[in-house]
């Protein structure tokens, strides 16, 4: 397996530049040099300033997420969350931040989405429960939810999931998992939670061996404990729980 011919695909940094730094240094220590980001990059209670500066500094192509949009709401009203992220970004990463792309194409065989090629805020791969976590879709709803989509390989994130999914028609679904945050919940349509169960900074390596594509999961372990600290200031416990376990 060719180092040249391996992506990296990391999803849902949100701003948590211990995360990234720890991945960045593991894709450099296995000799990868591509790189790309399916978005959900710098909204959170942590540093958002610092990683678009990575981001930035590295060229990595990205994607706007659905929680990186909102640092632009339509409605005007921002949350006392979103200001501190508007607030710490400087002009260049606002602009940086708001021209990155709903999708990308590379190399004409692999989509990058960050829910589904359609929307931001549809998990691509996965059906949330009440009062639960997710199940893992039908594969006639994730078609569907695919629709025109011909391209061999999909890679998605949102859900911070990570997961490889065949569909009956060949296409590869790719979920790389979350970088920055391995937990999470959610309050609508109804209450439910995301949980990875460890801490670790998550990524995937995706790769053409013998003409198949072979995924690989990456779990990096960093000082979770240092973006946790930088949680509780900014009066997120719950945050820092997630951080600190992979629990929500």
């Amino acid at each position: 397996m060719s180092m040249e011919d391996t992506l990296a695909v990391l999803a849902d940094i949100h701003g948590n530049i211990w995360a990234l730094e720890a991945v960045l240094a593991d894709i450099r220590r296995r000799g990868i040099t591509r790189v790309v980001d399916l978005g959900d990059s710098l909204n959170g209670p942590l540093e958002p300033r610092a990683t678009a500066a990575l981001l930035m500094q590295e060229q990595i192509p990205s994607l706007c997420g659905n929680d990186d949009r909102v640092v632009f709401p339509e409605s005007g009203l921002v949350t006392p969350g979103l200001e501190r992220v508007r607030n710490a970004l400087t002009p260049e990463q606002m602009a940086w931040l708001q021209a990155q792309p709903k999708t990308r194409m590379i190399d004409e065989g692999i989509l990058l989405c960050h829910g589904t090629p359609s929307s931001d805020e549809v998990y691509l791969l996965e059906e949330a429960q009440p009062q639960g976590s997710s199940v893992l879709k039908e594969p006639s709803a994730i078609v569907e939810a695919l629709g025109a989509v011909a391209q061999p390989v999909i890679c998605c994130g949102h859900s911070h999931t990570p997961r490889a999914v065949y569909l009956p028609g060949g296409q590869l679904v790719v979920n790389p998992g979350s970088v920055g945050l391995p937990a999470y919940t959610m309050d609508e349509p109804f209450p439910y939670k995301m949980e990875s169960g460890c801490p670790h900074a998550k990524y995937a390596l995706l790769s053409r061996v013998q003409g198949q594509w072979m995924v690989s999961h990456v779990a990096v372990p960093y000082d979770w404990g240092k973006a946790a600290a930088r949680a509780r200031e900014n009066g997120r416990l719950d945050w820092a729980t997630w951080l600190e376990s992979g629990r929500a």
